[in-house]
């Protein structure tokens, strides 16, 4: 696995520069072409409320051109931040369509896709609730979210992989792998129940895939009644790591996907970026 192809989510939201900007060094680190991808919002007809004047004599002309000239700020705010990365190639392709469609559309032909973490304090007119966990379950491709807070850099060097022996953190964790054979320290942490067989670390022969691929990794176990994501966090933080690795997953319901509470909780509560694979 290697990143060739990096796609960044473009928006008009005050952390989209910050997201650039770590999709920028992360393709400066490996080599990598970026894609700006802009939903314009016009089949979304996201416009805030109290932006067009409500007694406009067209207002569908107004809403579109407002939505014109917000791609173009977000499409020259891209160019400008990425001109700090003059050695990586990249591209802007600006769709109409609903967001998630276009994110899954063109992220199945990229090898990484660059997301923004929902909520907070962040300014934005573009509202995207729920995006980031319908773009995990549907894409086929790692989802790296970038926190609405804090400065991170795209070299981690302290990664911990929550470990559970499951399908989705083996797709995780092979798709870390360009990071993980970079960093200088990867924690296996294995999430465990209490009623759990006691089973303090991970096969063997997961230590010695690692190794084959360049990667040296001490293990830790994680026990409570139910792993929670406080939980997780709390022992990323007691690891000093500063970039988290984990299989996305969710509970089907009748017409709707619900992300899984862990997934959720991490999702809602992250302190440090997060691959997710589904």
């Amino acid at each position: 696995m290697t990143f060739k192809t990096i796609l960044v989510h473009l928006d008009y939201s005050g952390r989209c520069a910050a997201r650039i900007d770590f999709a920028g060094a992360l393709a400066n680190e490996h080599a990598a072409h970026i894609v700006g991808l802009l939903p314009t919002g016009l089949y979304e007809a996201s416009i805030p409320a109290g932006l067009i004047n409500a007694g406009a004599s067209d207002y569908i002309a107004e809403s579109a051109a407002y939505l014109k000239h917000r791609a173009e700020r977000i499409a020259d705010n891209f160019r400008t931040h990425m001109k700090a990365w003059r050695s990586v190639s990249f591209e802007l392709r600006q769709v109409d369509g609903l967001a998630t469609d276009a994110l899954i559309e063109h992220g199945r032909t990229s090898d990484l896709v660059v997301l923004g973490q929902e909520g907070g304090d962040t300014r934005t007119d573009t509202p995207s609730h729920g995006l980031v966990g319908e773009v995990m379950l549907g894409l086929g491709r790692p989802v790296l979210v970038v926190p609405h807070t804090g400065e991170f850099k795209a070299n981690p060097r302290r990664i911990v992989v929550a470990w559970n022996r499951s399908r989705e953190a083996g797709l995780a964790l092979d798709a870390a792998l360009p990071l993980l054979k970079r960093a200088d320290r990867v924690t296996l942490l294995q999430l465990a129940g209490k009623n759990e067989d006691d089973q303090a670390l991970p096969q063997p022969h997961l230590s010695a895939w690692l190794e084959r691929h360049g990667v040296s990794a001490t293990i830790d176990r994680l026990v409570c009644e139910v792993p929670t994501s406080d939980a997780l966090l709390s022992r990323i933080c007691d690891l000093q790591g500063d970039f988290l690795v984990m299989g996305g997953y969710a509970h089907s319901r009748v017409r709707e996907l619900v992300l899984g509470g862990m997934t959720r909780g991490i999702l809602e509560h992250m302190t440090v970026p997060v691959l997710l694979a589904h």
